[in-house]
């Protein structure tokens, strides 16, 4: 918080859309918020806030898609072992996203906490980037929107409240991990039970 009130803040005022535009890249959900409670006081016009959060958002997006695709085999062989990647997930994963790229991508997109290794695994899929984009975009849009209007509708409230966002962030990435590691012990017995 202290980060946000001595250096965002202070420069989304000074720079205005200029900082707001590469800090929506960065950190997408947070800055929109205090982008829209600033809106709200009349220092930014809230259609260009919308159209900047949803574009920087998507920008950041494509970022981490990029770094999935194209750092692919470079990722999987210098940090698939400390990570537990291995080509046969990634098999798995390409797997995974032709069935089911739509509900993953929106999912993750709507998930705080968890859509960057969602969209790193788009990339890592080689998930076709019209397709990739099409589902972020239309994920982005209410998304935006909601942040937007809760930064301007309720930003001095979320100002108050926003440490407990750490916790609901860590809770949500643990819940996470706990229900692919059910799912992955689970898996694993069946197959023992099937030989």
């Amino acid at each position: 918080m202290q980060f946000l009130t001595t250096h965002v803040i202070p420069g989304l005022l000074q720079y205005k859309y200029v900082f707001l535009f590469p800090a929506v890249v960065i950190e997408g959900p947070i800055i929109t918020i205090v982008a829209g409670f600033l809106a709200s006081l009349g220092f930014f016009n809230v259609f260009a806030v919308y159209g900047l959060a949803v574009i920087g958002d998507l920008t950041g997006d494509c970022i981490y898609y990029a770094i999935g695709r194209y750092g692919r085999t470079g990722l999987i062989n210098k940090w698939g072992r400390y990570l537990g990647i291995t080509i046969e997930r990634v098999s798995k994963l390409e797997n995974h996203f032709q069935h089911h790229r739509g509900k993953t991508l929106i999912t993750g997109k709507l998930a705080h906490g968890v859509g960057a290794g969602i969209l790193l695994a788009a990339g890592l899929a080689k998930m076709p980037f019209g397709e990739f984009l099409r589902f972020n975009f239309f994920a982005t849009l209410p998304k935006s929107l909601i942040l937007l209007l809760i930064g301007f509708y309720f930003g001095e409230a979320y100002a108050r409240m926003y440490h407990y966002l750490d916790y609901v962030e860590l809770g949500t990435i643990a819940m996470a991990i706990l229900l692919v590691a059910i799912y992955f012990i689970t898996k694993r017995r069946a197959q023992k039970l099937m030989k």
